[in-house]
């Protein structure tokens, strides 16, 4: 469990984590790759581990609206994003530009590990724009992403 002190005069922390497509499914796709838990409930149970931390969620199956969502993170003063783009990420030019056009850090995450996975999924095309990228630890890989994002 984390506990980060916050300053009663300071305003809180501010996350954003943004999950594509399909990640709509968590708990009900492939259990074996992507775990039994829903993300509402994970959601909840992040918030509450970080509870100093104001962590807001959008999710959508569609590419412009990840690339929209991107935009108006950068525009309002979230010092992070944790990136769930799913195959997107694989396939994306747009998306990846997206990412290299924000000054807000973002942090990739795959619930699965993509290099033990089919071939296509081998590339990653936000790589180079991200601070860093977590992949194969399941759902951990959004706590380890914003510990990564407070840390900094």
């Amino acid at each position: 469990m984390y506990n980060f002190e916050v300053s009663k005069t300071s305003r809180k922390l501010k996350i954003l984590i943004i999950n594509g497509p399909n990640l709509n499914l968590l708990g009900k796709r492939e259990p074996t790759l992507y775990g039994k838990q829903g993300f509402k409930d994970f959601l909840k149970e992040v918030r509450h581990q970080f509870s100093t931390v104001a962590i807001d969620y959008f999710q959508s199956n569609l590419e412009g609206d990840l690339i929209n969502r991107l935009h108006e993170a950068d525009n309002e003063n979230y010092e992070g994003v944790v990136l769930n783009a799913g195959g997107y990420s694989h396939t994306s030019v747009a998306l990846a530009d997206a990412v290299a056009a924000i000054q807000t850090k973002v942090v990739g995450v795959h619930i699965s590990n993509i290099y033990q996975r089919e071939q296509e999924r081998h590339k990653e095309l936000l790589s180079q724009y991200l601070e860093g990228g977590i992949f194969g630890f399941g759902m951990q890989g959004y706590t380890l992403a914003i510990q990564s994002l407070i840390n900094q």
